[in-house]
């Protein structure tokens, strides 16, 4: 089956907190991230539409917020669509997603 996805994704393994706007915070691990967002491995999901907050270490800037929403739901975790990512954001996903450039 071909993905019809707009960014393409790229691996990424890091520890992810993610906050809602009530104050509950599920833990997870990353799979893949691209500009668009990212799935997150994690033994509970929020339901589909909850806005959070994804606390990430991105390699080469370090701790980053992320705003998001969550988008897919399934067994194993969670696919959250990117907010408005800030410069320093856009800048780190774009550099895993394109090394080198």
């Amino acid at each position: 089956m071909h993905e019809k996805r707009a960014h393409g994704r790229t691996p990424l393994s890091t520890f992810v907190a993610c906050s809602s706007e009530s104050g509950v915070t599920i833990a997870g691990t990353s799979r893949d991230i691209s500009l668009g967002g990212m799935f997150i491995v994690a033994s509970q999901q929020f339901p589909f539409g909850t806005k959070v907050t994804i606390a990430a270490t991105l390699p080469g800037v370090g701790e980053c917020k992320l705003p998001a929403i969550v988008r897919w739901t399934g067994q194993d975790g969670f696919g959250v669509q990117f907010g408005l990512l800030g410069a320093r954001e856009t800048h780190a996903i774009t550099k895993l997603i394109r090394p080198g450039k």
